[in-house]
Order: C-alpha cells, then sequence, then structure tokens
C-alpha cells in the first residue's frame, strides 16, 4: 500500500491510499484554514478514506448501539448545537441522567485528549466510550459487533472498508474516529475576517483584543484574559485547567485519571469556536449564558487550592482582587464569541444524520 500525504498552503490537507493494482485514489481530503495547528492526531494505521468517513457517519448516528435502540451518538451530539448538547446533563438510555457535560465535538482532528477529563488519547478509544457507558447507551462492545455482523447492510459496508477483517472492535472504533475527524470548524466570519474576506464591527474587534489580552494594569493594558487558555486558531491551548468553580470540587476531573491531587478540579479547556451554539457551560453545564460565564470569571473565582495561575494574577485594576471588566468590556468580548458561530459547519450535509437525508 503506498501512502500520500499532501498539505496545501491555503487550506487542504489530503490523505489517501493508492491502490497499487489500478492507482485509485481512495483518500479523503479535510480542509481546514492554514492557519490552523498542521500537526493531527491522525493514526498510521486509520489514514483518511471516503469509504471509512461515511460508514463512521453511519455509525456515529446508528440508533442500535445504546441497549434499548434509542439512542445514538449523534442524539447527545446534535449538529445544530455544534454537536454538542442542549441539556446540563444528557440522558442516556431510559432515561439515565449523566454527570458532566456534553463536550462539542469541534476540530477533534486536533486534539491530544478526549473528555472532560482526558482519559482518552485518541479519537479510537474515545468512540467506543459512550456505547458502553452504563448512563449513556449500555451497549457491551461485544454485543455492538454481534448486532451489526447480524446486518447485511454493515456487513458490506465494513468489508467495503475494511476488507476481509469486517466488523471487529477496532473496525468500529475505527470508523466512527474518522467521521469524527471530519468535523472541522474554519468558515466563521471570525476565519472569513482573518483571512482578508470579511470584516468585523468595531464592537467586535474591541472584543477580539480584549478576549487575546493579558491584562496588564500598571501599565494601563485592559483585557479580557481568555485567550490565555483559549488561545490560537483553534481557541483552546488543548491543556486541563481549575478556573475557580468551587472552593471543594465535587468532580475531581483529572484527578480521576492521574490519581493526583495536584490534578483535583481541572478539566479539560474546550474550544470555544460555535460557543454560543452550545450551552450551557462548563463541564457540569451550571452556567446557562456566556454573560453568566464572564461574571464567573470576572467576579466570582473561588480561591481553590489547584487554581490556574493564569487567573491568580488577572486583573484590569492596580491592586485588584478579582478581573473587574465592566459590563461594556463583557458585551463587546460576547459579540466577539458570536463571529466564531461558523453556520457553513452546522448546516453542513455532510455531518448530518444520513438517516434524514
Amino acid at each position: 500500500m503506498k501512502h500520500i500525504i499532501g498539505l496545501c498552503v491555503l487550506c487542504f490537507l489530503t490523505i489517501a491510499c493508492t491502490d497499487p493494482e489500478n492507482e485509485t485514489v481512495i483518500g479523503y481530503q479535510l480542509e481546514y484554514p492554514a492557519y490552523f495547528p498542521q500537526k493531527n492526531d491522525i493514526p498510521v494505521d486509520n489514514l483518511m478514506q471516503e469509504d471509512k468517513v461515511e460508514l463512521g457517519r453511519m455509525l456515529f448516528y446508528e440508533k442500535m448501539l445504546s441497549a434499548d435502540s434509542s439512542l445514538s451518538c449523534g442524539s447527545c451530539h446534535q449538529q445544530q448545537f455544534a454537536f454538542s448538547d442542549s441539556a446540563q446533563f444528557s440522558k442516556g438510555i431510559e432515561g439515565r441522567k449523566g454527570d458532566r457535560n456534553s463536550m462539542a465535538i469541534v476540530n477533534s482532528l486536533f486534539e491530544k485528549s478526549f473528555f472532560w477529563d482526558g482519559r482518552a488519547n485518541s479519537l479510537e478509544e474515545q468512540a467506543l466510550d459512550p456505547i458502553k457507558n452504563p448512563l449513556e447507551m449500555d451497549l457491551s462492545i461485544e454485543e455492538a459487533i454481534t448486532r451489526l455482523k447480524g446486518s447485511e447492510k454493515y456487513q458490506e459496508l465494513f468489508t467495503k472498508s475494511f476488507g476481509e477483517s469486517g466488523i471487529t472492535r477496532d473496525n468500529l472504533a475505527k470508523a466512527i474516529a474518522q467521521f469524527e475527524r471530519t468535523l472541522i470548524s474554519g468558515t466563521s466570519p471570525y476565519d472569513l475576517y482573518k483571512q482578508g474576506k470579511g470584516s468585523l464591527t468595531e464592537q467586535e474587534r474591541r472584543g477580539e483584543q480584549l478576549f487575546f489580552t493579558h491584562p496588564e494594569p500598571s501599565v494601563g493594558l485592559r483585557g479580557g484574559n481568555c485567550g490565555d487558555c483559549h488561545s490560537g486558531p483553534l481557541t483552546t491551548n488543548r491543556l486541563f485547567s481549575n478556573n475557580g468553580l468551587d472552593i471543594e470540587s465535587i468532580d475531581f476531573g483529572l484527578e480521576r485519571v492521574t490519581g493526583s491531587a495536584k490534578d483535583r478540579g481541572k478539566f479539560k479547556i474546550p474550544t470555544l469556536r460555535n460557543i454560543a451554539l452550545s450551552a450551557p457551560y462548563m463541564h457540569d453545564g451550571r452556567f446557562g449564558t456566556l454573560k453568566e460565564v464572564l461574571d464567573h470569571y470576572n467576579e466570582h473565582i473561588q480561591q481553590t487550592p489547584n487554581l490556574d495561575l493564569l487567573i491568580i494574577d488577572a486583573t484590569n485594576e492596580v491592586n485588584g482582587t478579582s478581573l473587574e471588566l465592566t459590563e461594556q468590556e463583557k458585551e463587546d468580548i460576547i459579540a466577539f464569541l458570536h463571529t466564531l458561530t461558523d453556520k457553513e459547519f452546522i448546516e453542513n450535509p455532510a455531518f448530518a444524520d444520513p438517516n434524514k437525508n
């Protein structure tokens, strides 16, 4: 098998496999702005392929993969909400209530870890967790494979995509991961502005400046301190942070994975792309609006022992004890955040439930 990887200067990443017998390219082209990271998490044993992406899309929306055939991955990750859920806690089968808000699946191609606590290190690993999670789809992977093998349609599709290996645990994970890697958001008004193809209002530009500025009150530099963690074009540094939600963390977050007390209350820093569509916010969905989120960072930070250092020293006033943004500055930042809403992304038919096309 011959593998070809090419990157266009502007916005194309083509990952293709070539059949040596007929030289037919069966790869899949990913598109994103040139200022996005050039390094991604695509494993060498799961290079992008059109048949696999389409199979992954079908599996993402396949309710057969839940114990009572009532839910799919797409039930809690809805395209209209940037592949998140509008509920504080998504409901699993039989109305079972989850314990965290469903993270938006946006630009996962570039992520290094997954879930709020980072317990999965690849999209392939992440893909199977909701299926077997008792609070979500509650179906053993063994039973999922049995059900898929009982479907002539899926037998044909897996054989077409994976050859003789057909329907296996690994191939199920690989297919879903391939579809999730295509969920790239890079055509928002802010992206058009960055590319010189659009403009921002005066308020949106003020919000952009505040968003990406760390305040330095000694020199009169005001900032929202957002970009310290929500940095770069992905609006996330892809790390973990304790952002002062509670003095005593009820949910231990990253500590569940590492076992280290220094990680208590730390959660994955999410992308803010399409953030205006993915309320409620935080790992537990406690905030219903962007205004509430800004109020938290501005006025209600709890001095937890693991509070992020980037938050501790952030203030807009000399000797200030909080961020101390004005109401107008908050409104400006929110206006900027709305420029990250990508209409093309949430309306792309290639990402939609194939059963509804």
